[in-house]
């Protein structure tokens, strides 16, 4: 059985939680939580869809009783789906809706705090300690209500909503999320209050399994044994929302971490169900694996990455393999992620680093212009059983090679033989990677005088491209957000689908930002506009900037703080209003929905990051 981190069980509902319970499913409605009907039937297509838990948004009072119609109407038609109960700003709504719902979730950042300005506020001990004791004022009559009615609690920081104060003495960090969760586990535990769930959510999949394995060590030494429900906030829509999605839920769940996952998309609530589903049989899949956990052996930052030498890239590499079935050349190039321009090929942003030909295969005359426009060309010659060779073709040996040498990373034995070769650059290869083998190389690998950069070479045969996905961005992903691995090489898809996703993946570990990272809410009862429609039109305008953090949030509770990772932000202030922002500033306030998208656009110009398409 795969090891994972003994908790308690909380009970949400009939569902439980941690313990010896699966690991659950949750989502949250998009619809007007004021709409009863349209709540009740989002919340019925969740249920179809495999939700186990569902999350409402509750801002004020006429919420918190849409909530008391909601559930009823729910129970007469036999659903018993436990609802939760988002709460920012507004304690009484809390107090209210407790009497409806089978759990509360309260973010520490805004419960009773003010909104965060991000200004800088200096506090003595005595003056901190007092501002804990009217938090506490404010919190104890909730934590009372849930304790007698067998509520469920989630204290559920974000990257980006900490409070002034937290910020003030722990900075807008993973430390500062802890310290503003335990800041309020505390408070519940003096009360007898036991029924928790943690979660430390962020857009920023590294730095939200930073924040997650430090909690999981702060609570080992405490001797805390709460669950933690996962997630990536903000992550968008489509590939790359699943991308980050699955690569930090998936490192978490991997070490043996978490007991709940949403994947958040901006997308049909009823979407984030089959991204949930994959990633938990992922998890499954690998069930058996013991070995290394990041929180028992300090790896709580990643660690500090090389820069490697040609032909690798110095922010991470993308070498793929190519059969040479495919006669058409124009179409492998493109698929490759370069364009033919007149008699010359030139390579795109997107681009591949390096291909390889599998033996036995000749390379057509017209693809030798790819390794003049950049592209490593080399070709996969059979050596040994343990290792194999990768040497250039006649045509390639006009200048010299770098030598590249591959190991099986289930075989030990050739590892210290593969060093004696000093080659220029190690493949790693593995089918299914085990996370724990490759860490126990990687730990030998720290041990050696000699420590070449090492590319991922793994095949995943027999998967959809779907599946495909999941398991490489949780895997490889993994490696990569613990600072492990200077390349990846997958096989098991088509050249423009596994080309795309590695890129994605580099992306999301924030190694390589090789096209516009847009950070999105996936929308609640909050939200100010059609986020998924606005979201649609700001990426088809801004896809082609390179490096440049977009941000999309549907109200000003999630924006600015959990959009603070982002260079701009385009955020719903007021009814057919948005503001828009550098960074954490509001740049231009209250400008009307029908001119926004053209004034971020003329925002981002301004600062100097627009490229024309």
């Amino acid at each position: 059985m795969r090891l994972r981190r003994k908790t308690r069980e909380v009970l949400v509902g009939s569902v439980g939680i941690g313990g010896s319970n699966p690991i659950r499913i949750q989502s949250m409605t998009n619809s007007a939580t004021k709409d009863v009907e349209a709540t009740v039937q989002q919340v019925l297509r969740l249920q179809e869809a495999g939700c186990e838990i569902v999350r409402v948004t509750v801002q004020g009072m006429q919420e918190a009783e849409a909530c008391e119609k909601i559930k009823n109407r729910l129970v007469a038609q036999g659903c018993t789906l436990p609802l939760v109960a988002d709460i920012h700003f507004f304690p009484p709504a809390a107090m209210r809706v407790a009497d409806f719902v089978e759990k509360i979730r309260i973010n520490p950042g805004n419960f009773a705090d003010k909104r965060a300005i991000f200004q800088e506020k200096s506090l003595s001990e005595s003056a901190y300690a007092a501002e804990l004791e009217r938090i506490e004022e404010k919190f104890a009559p909730l934590v009372e209500k849930c304790r007698s009615l067998r509520r469920a609690l989630r204290i559920g920081t974000n990257l980006g909503s900490l409070s002034d104060r937290i910020m003030s003495r722990f900075g807008d960090t993973p430390r500062g999320m802890v310290e503003s969760a335990l800041e309020f586990a505390r408070m519940c535990r003096k009360m007898a209050f036991h029924d928790l769930v943690f979660s430390m959510k962020a857009s920023n999949p590294k730095l939200m399994v930073e924040a997650y394995r430090l909690l999981v060590q702060e609570m080992d030494v405490l001797g805390w044994d709460y669950p933690l429900h996962l997630g990536v906030t903000e992550a968008g829509d489509g590939r790359d929302g699943r991308v980050k999605s699955a690569m930090g839920i998936g490192a978490l769940l991997l070490d043996g971490l978490g007991d709940t996952i949403r994947v958040s998309l901006t997308e049909d609530p009823w979407e984030e169900m089959r991204p949930c589903q994959q990633i938990i049989h992922c998890v499954e899949r690998v069930r058996g694996e013991t070995g290394v956990r990041p929180w028992l052996q300090g790896m709580l930052c990643p660690r500090e990455r090389k820069i490697p030498a040609p032909p690798l890239h110095r922010d991470g590499t993308v070498w793929l393999t190519w059969g040479g079935e495919d006669c058409v050349v124009a179409s492998v190039i493109e698929d490759l992620g370069f364009e033919l321009r007149g008699e010359g090929i030139k390579k795109g942003l997107l681009g591949v680093d390096g291909i390889f030909l599998r033996e036995n295969r000749e390379w057509p005359a017209e693809m030798q212009g790819l390794e003049r426009a950049g592209l490593f060309c080399g070709c996969v010659e059979e050596g040994d059983v343990r290792a194999d060779a990768f040497a250039p073709m006649e045509w390639m040996k006009k200048r010299p090679k770098p030598f590249l040498l591959q190991v099986d990373v289930r075989d030990s034995a050739t590892w210290y033989a593969a060093l004696q070769k000093f080659p220029d650059v190690l493949i790693l290869k593995a089918k299914h990677p085990s996370l724990q083998e490759v860490r126990k190389f990687f730990a030998w690998l720290e041990l050696q005088s000699t420590q070449p950069p090492v590319v991922f070479h793994v095949d995943y045969p027999g998967l959809t491209e779907e599946e495909l996905l999941i398991a490489a961005s949780m895997e490889v992903g993994a490696l990569f957000l613990d600072g492990w691995g200077e390349g990846i090489w997958l096989e098991g898809g088509s050249l423009a689908f596994l080309r795309q996703l590695s890129f994605s993946i580099l992306q999301a570990a924030r190694m390589r930002m090789s096209k516009t990272d847009f950070i999105a809410c996936p929308s609640c009862g909050r939200t100010l506009f059609d986020l998924q429609q606005v979201n649609r039109r700001i990426q088809e305008r801004t896809a082609h900037l390179p490096g440049v953090k977009i941000a999309i949030m549907g109200c000003i509770v999630n924006g600015p703080g959990e959009m603070a990772d982002a260079d701009f932000g385009y955020v719903g202030s007021k009814p057919g209003k948005v503001d828009l922002y550098v960074g954490k500033t509001c740049i231009e306030k209250d400008i009307p929905f029908e001119n926004a998208e053209d004034r971020l656009v003329a925002l981002i110009q301004a600062h100097g990051r627009w490229l024309d398409p």
